[in-house]
């Protein structure tokens, strides 16, 4: 995965973590633990993003 792709994949969670966050909020939200799971993703792709760069952000 190239940097780029990694910062496409990190938009595109953090939006559906928004998602998740407003359905939660409405009481729509069918499975909570996706929230957490989105989350870890985010952390898993900037550790990855963190390591290709070098520690450079």
């Amino acid at each position: 995965m190239s940097i780029e792709e990694i910062d496409k994949k990190i938009k595109e969670t953090k939006r559906e973590l928004l998602d998740l966050r407003m359905k939660k909020a409405s009481g729509t939200l069918d499975k909570p633990s996706d929230i957490n799971k989105a989350k870890k993703l985010i952390a898993r792709l900037m550790t990855i993003k963190t390591e290709k760069t070098g520690g450079d952000n």
